[in-house]
């Protein structure tokens, strides 16, 4: 256990943190790779590059470090990134490893400053956190190993179709290669898809979206082609549209997430932008199926119809649904219609009817078009506990 006089000098590290936390990181990952290079088949290289992960890492051990009195607040993010560990297939070892170069780094870092008992406090902090994750980790692992044709770690599966939706967002269709059955999964849930990467020389994950509900026949991922070819943030989606074809493999892990299909009799309003809709998607197919007559608004943003993907689908299941409203906005000039918006997604351009202070709100997308929608729905009124989101990156811990 932490002692009061341990806790006080984790917290006393706080202000380094806040003004060096991303320069600590930075190192962290440069010693960790350069002393077990094996690790970096785990880790997604382009968030390293664009150093998102550095600055997750940053936030995390701030939080962790300014909420050390009573971690436990700290719970639902803890969960958050639990599920994305085990979704990557992170295991017990790799906590020994990370703590390992760590606190290697905080000495190194800080130097005369790392005294004997501060690297003493943040070792037995950081195996504090480690076993909190690892116990929450391993039912997560239990859970997926009880279910029908669950499994962990990496399996192998079969593409037996692959639709264009767009020009730049495909969808893949994905059936186990053992012939087993189809786990169930929850709409809004996300797999990791691992393939290797000649021009790195590494296996790299991917998460991606289930982008379908769940039908017992097949797993369904939309995949957009990012632009940015030959860096490693576009590598792992240009490699998927330009070398998959039906009959190849591809590794996966089990379905995992918290973004999940409120289960209430409330409305539910579904705010995307670009390839943020695949959730949603899963989410409205998982409705038409109950056949409920609960009111929906979906609220889409993206370039033009010409890349507004799964239009079509949209307006089949409006047309099913007497209680269901579309709005649609697109960057670029187009005739603009009732539902039929110019411009980036503005929900103050929506009559207030169909954005109930009382409903299920469902946001994704990047991070300032989730911030910039959440702030807006606050500011009318409508609870936090109402909104959830997923944005698609690597997980962190929250700063107050």
């Amino acid at each position: 256990m932490i002692t009061e006089a341990q806790k006080e000098l984790v917290k006393s590290t706080v202000p380094v943190l806040k003004e060096h936390g991303i320069a600590l990181t930075s190192y962290f990952y440069k010693r960790m790779f350069r002393h077990n290079p094996e690790l970096r088949h785990i880790f997604n290289m382009g968030n390293q590059e664009n150093t998102r992960q550095q600055t997750a890492l940053a936030n995390a051990v701030l939080a962790y470090a300014e909420h050390i009195e009573n971690p436990m607040v700290l719970l639902s993010a803890v969960k958050h990134i639990g599920q994305k560990h085990s979704s990557l297939n992170i295991r017990p070892e790799h906590y020994q490893l990370v703590g390992k170069h760590l606190l290697a780094s905080i000495q190194e870092v800080l130097g005369d400053a790392a005294t004997k008992e501060l690297i003493e406090a943040w070792k037995v902090a950081y195996f504090q956190l480690a076993d909190l994750m690892i116990g929450m980790e391993k039912d997560l692992y239990d859970q997926m190993i009880i279910k029908d044709g669950g499994w962990t770690g990496w399996k192998p599966f079969t593409i037996v179709k692959m639709v264009y939706e767009t020009s730049e967002i495909q969808s893949i269709y994905l059936k186990p290669t053992d012939g087993g059955p189809v786990p169930k999964h929850e709409a809004g849930q996300y797999v990791s898809v691992r393939v290797f990467l000649p021009e790195l020389q590494l296996y790299q994950p991917r998460q991606y979206s289930l982008s379908d509900a769940s039908n017992g026949e097949y797993l369904r991922i939309s995949v957009k082609r990012e632009v940015p070819e030959g860096k490693p943030e576009g590598m792992v989606s240009n490699f998927l549209h330009q070398y998959l074809e039906v009959g190849k493999q591809l590794e996966l892990t089990a379905p995992t997430g918290s973004f999940l299909l409120m289960e209430n009799e409330k409305p539910h309003v579904f705010i995307s932008g670009g390839v943020g809709q695949t959730p949603l998607i899963a989410m409205l197919e998982q409705l038409a199926d109950k056949k409920k007559s609960t009111p929906v608004t979906w609220i889409h943003g993206c370039r033009n119809p010409h890349f507004h993907a799964f239009k079509e689908r949209i307006k089949t299941l409006e047309s099913q649904q007497q209680h269901m409203i579309t709005f649609s906005f697109y960057d670029e000039a187009v005739d603009v219609g009732t539902n039929v918006i110019e411009g980036w997604v503005d929900l103050a351009k929506i009559d207030a009817a169909h954005l109930p202070q009382e409903a299920n709100y469902y946001l994704c997308g990047p991070s300032g078009f989730i911030k910039k929608h959440f702030q807006y729905l606050t500011t009318q009124g409508v609870d936090i506990d109402n909104i959830h989101f997923e944005e698609f990156g690597p997980a962190s811990l929250p700063l107050n």
